[in-house]
């Protein structure tokens, strides 16, 4: 079995010749020192935090304050380190109300240069040269997610399909038979609906991130490409990259040279590899808003044993949202086992769980009741005008 691609990425972009553990955690020390040094001179959100200027042992990041989300949306302008002359971009994810801070995350060129590299790295295990990779994420200028993503492909000798969100199902298949992608990149569920559509196609291998992947929807997916898939874990703050899968399919790698990773309880208490909790990040190498042990809301845990491929970089396990969110998954996995569905949404109201969405063939007896609430169904026949019913993250309308 080939060890991670992602191995040998830290390895090249750190001057290793070897990477054990005690190589990673010198490595993060040095570079979260560095990093705190550089909020001490710059001055701003952390410097007023009283951070000390340096840690004797990784161990001690632990005691530093958590970043939260509302930090970030609050006092996001006070943890840029570079004038705004050096920004290359700026991401901004809007509230869902109608007022309230929205949350931005700075980036530099830099900073996207070393996302196209461990774009690169991650992709490499499944884009090969000369044969194309059908890009369903969003396209959105210079330093885009989907921009970087191609440029990635583009790097490793592939043909970029930019299709991007927002299309139809006419669209999407229309790119699907037209140009015979070897080659997937998006999200989970959106994959799934053209594998559905589509039975016969050329898609053989994927990576699918930005939404949670419940085991039906993989085992479904895998069973109709022919080949395991390449789960990918990132985030805004993690730079938009953060875990990539290795060809021993047991976890997806994390950027450690980049980001530190450690897992929490509900009160914040440091939880042991194999516990599961909620991810905290420190992003030691991000050069325009490095984050200190940021909560991302997002739950896994760090996997407990040697990944068989030989790596030592930590693998996160299957990541879910805390909270509602987390209840689509649930949801998801048991509405897919409908062979006969395309795509649905879903809305809590009055104890009443409403699902609408599409079909391509018949669904047979739907349950009446799914996660203790009776449902409502509206579907109707998929229509060529038909879209993907969730341009991003899968939630229940309401609240459960």
């Amino acid at each position: 079995m080939n060890r991670s691609a992602l191995d040998r990425w830290v390895r090249e972009q750190e001057g290793l010749n070897r990477l054990t553990r005690a190589d990673i955690e010198s490595v993060q020390l040095h570079k979260l020192n560095c990093l705190l040094k550089r909020e001490q001179k710059r001055g701003g959100f952390y410097k007023d935090r009283g951070l000390p200027e340096q840690l004797s042992r990784l161990s001690e990041l632990s005691g530093l304050p958590f970043t939260t989300e509302a930090d970030l949306k609050e006092q996001g302008n006070r943890m840029v380190l570079l004038s705004q002359s050096e920004i290359d971009r700026v991401r901004t994810e809007e509230t869902s109300g109608t007022t309230g801070q929205a949350k931005r995350v700075y980036y530099s060129a830099t900073d996207n240069e070393r996302t196209i590299s461990f774009f690169a790295a991650g992709l490499s295990e499944l884009v090969f040269e000369g044969e194309k990779t059908m890009i369903c994420m969003p396209f959105s200028g210079p330093g885009g997610l989907g921009e970087l993503i191609a440029e990635a492909v583009c790097r490793l000798g592939g043909i970029p399909l930019p299709v991007g969100i927002g299309k139809c199902y006419k669209e999407l298949l229309a790119v699907l038979d037209r140009e015979q992608p070897e080659t997937f990149v998006g999200m989970p569920v959106p994959l799934l609906s053209l594998l559905r559509l589509r039975k016969e196609n050329s898609l053989r291998r994927a990576l699918i991130s930005a939404d949670a992947c419940p085991d039906t929807v993989t085992a479904e997916i895998e069973e109709r490409l022919g080949n395991r898939l390449y789960p990918h874990y990132g985030s805004r703050e993690s730079g938009l990259g953060g875990a990539v899968t290795c060809p021993a399919f047991s976890g997806m790698h994390v950027r450690e040279n980049d980001i530190i990773a450690e897992i929490v309880d509900p009160l914040g208490r440091p939880l042991p590899a194999g516990a599961w909790g909620e991810l905290v990040i420190t992003t030691i190498q991000a050069d325009a808003m490095p984050l200190i042990r940021y909560r991302t809301g997002d739950y896994t845990r760090l996997m407990p044993n040697p990944c068989p491929c030989g790596s030592s970089l930590a693998r996160l396990d299957r990541v879910t949202r805390l909270g509602e969110k987390s209840w689509m998954a649930e949801l998801d996995s048991q509405v897919f086992a409908l062979q006969g569905l395309v795509d649905y949404g879903a809305r809590l109201a009055n104890g009443v769980l409403h699902l609408w969405g599409c079909t391509a063939a018949e669904c047979g007896p739907l349950p009446s009741v799914l996660l203790g609430y009776p449902v409502r169904w509206e579907l109707r026949p998929v229509s060529d005008e038909d879209m993907p019913c969730y341009p991003a993250k899968r939630s229940i309308l309401g609240s459960v």
